[in-house]
Parts: C-alpha cells; sequence; structure tokens
C-alpha cells in the first residue's frame, strides 16, 4: 500500500472520529444542560441536619417537597420542624407552607403558622401568625402581620415581629395584651 493512501486513510478515520466526539460530548452537555432546570418532587419527607460537630441541629418533616434546582427554591407542604441548640431542642414549627429561597437561607412559612420557642425553665413562648419569615443559618425571624404571642408572663398580639434565638432578643410593635405582675 502506498504511503500517500495510508495517510489520507489515516486522516479520514481522525477527522470522523473527532467529528463524533465533538457532536457527540455536545448533545451529553446539552443533556445535562436540560437536567439542571428540572423540578423535582417528593412525598413524606423526614430529615435530619446536624452541625459542624455532628450534633443534631434539625429535625423536619413534611408531607410533600417540590425542588426546583436551578432556581434554588423548594416548597413543602405540612412542614413540622423541630431546632436544637447544642443537641438540645429549642424550638418547633409548623406551617402549612413553607418557601425557601436561595439554598434555603431565607424560609417563608405560612397558613396557620405556629413557632414555639423552648425556654431553658421548661416553659413556652408560642407564636402565633399567617406569615412568618425565618433565616435559618442566622436564627433569625421576622414578620409584618399580626402575631398572637403567649407566655408564661402574659399573653399579647402585636403587628410585627422581630426575634433573635441566638440572643433571645425579641421586638414587637404595636402591643395590645394582658401582662402577669
Amino acid at each position: 500500500m502506498d504511503t500517500k493512501k495510508l495517510y489520507v486513510t489515516a486522516l479520514i478515520i481522525v477527522a470522523i472520529s473527532s467529528g463524533y466526539y465533538y457532536f457527540g460530548g455536545k448533545s451529553k452537555k446539552l443533556e445535562v444542560d436540560s437536567s439542571r432546570s428540572m423540578t423535582y418532587s417528593a412525598e413524606v419527607i423526614n430529615l435530619t441536619r446536624t452541625d459542624e460537630k455532628g450534633l443534631v441541629s434539625l429535625k423536619a418533616q413534611a408531607d410533600r417537597l417540590e425542588q426546583d434546582m436551578q432556581k434554588q427554591t423548594s416548597r413543602l407542604d405540612n412542614l413540622h420542624a423541630y431546632t436544637f441548640q447544642n443537641s438540645r431542642p429549642d424550638g418547633t414549627f409548623y406551617a402549612k407552607v413553607a418557601n425557601s429561597y436561595d439554598d434555603n437561607t431565607k424560609v417563608i412559612m405560612s397558613d396557620e403558622v405556629v413557632a414555639t420557642r423552648l425556654l431553658e425553665n421548661g416553659e413556652k413562648m408560642v407564636f402565633k401568625t399567617t406569615e412568618l419569615t425565618g433565616y435559618p443559618k442566622t436564627r433569625e425571624l421576622q414578620t409584618d402581620k399580626q402575631i398572637t404571642v403567649e407566655s408564661p408572663q402574659a399573653n399579647f398580639m402585636s403587628r410585627g415581629m422581630k426575634a433573635n434565638f441566638n440572643n433571645g432578643q425579641y421586638e414587637f410593635f404595636n402591643i395590645r395584651g394582658i401582662y402577669e405582675r
């Protein structure tokens, strides 16, 4: 066989192989890109999260989860969440609907929201509202909706609230209620 024919045959094989791999790789890339825009859903969710020390920091249950990977949003139906500080329970949350944004940095709970803060002496402080926004990483809550607060010292309503679960600081607006002396 002539060397010239051998080179031409080799170039044809290389060109065909390169074209196949080039175009075949692009189609695979398109498949991966399209899967990122998918919305996932699941039923009967149970979640346990630990902190950097390996201690339980959150347990949650929900009836349904819908997650959009591209937008980094999630929706949970009938959320029951339990928060822990140093593996000790310190709060519970219930909401018929919870929407999270920016990979769970902001969570908006709505529709019959009940949040309970477990105090160190074993007593409870219960918050009831129609909408509550939480920031899990900073352990802060806020709402501009009417909120009912039931605590060992007082029962009152407020037109909004800001709370920091790290230091126990609460700020209420336009309070109306009954206090014990």
